[in-house]
């Protein structure tokens, strides 16, 4: 959910950048039976907010909220990757590992991206999720070779 929404949370993610990937883009089609081509997927790199939240008094909120934050940020620098058996639907089919990385900004990049009006900055910090791979829906029909004729000449 975004930052923003209320609720009872103590982090939020927030989908705030897709960009397409060009580092992990792959090029060969898929043979899907003994007809078909699929088209090969597009790679993506999600950009995720993490911020963290605090229902305890305004006193103690503010160290509250670092805590929550560092845990969280600590839990994602002991895991940095995610693999099929940590995944759902089409990424654990793929058998997909996605990294997780640290995205380094500045604290005035990151006040740019909250830009929610009338919602006060709360500590945040952002992240990479990197390859996700987002399959073709176009297909070739291909005939397989049912003759072939080699000629050998010598020079």
């Amino acid at each position: 959910c975004t930052p923003y929404d209320k609720g009872d949370f103590q982090l939020t993610l927030y989908l705030y950048n897709i960009e397409e990937n060009g580092e992990f883009r792959p090029i060969e089609m898929k043979a899907e039976g003994k007809n078909r081509l699929r088209y090969p997927p597009m790679s993506l790199t999600l950009h995720y907010l993490l911020t963290a939240h605090s229902s305890t008094d305004i006193k103690s909120r503010a160290s509250d909220e670092q805590r929550i934050l560092g845990k969280a940020m600590q839990v994602l620098y002991d895991n940095p990757t995610l693999d099929d058996s940590k995944l759902l639907g089409t990424l654990a089919d793929n058998s997909e590992e996605l990294e997780i990385q640290l995205n380094r900004m500045s604290h005035e990049e990151i006040q740019r991206l909250w830009n929610f009006p009338n919602v006060p900055y709360k500590l945040s910090q952002s992240y990479r999720v990197s390859p996700v791979m987002l399959d073709s829906t176009r297909v070739k029909q291909v005939k397989r070779v049912m003759e072939a004729d080699i000629t050998v000449r010598q020079k």
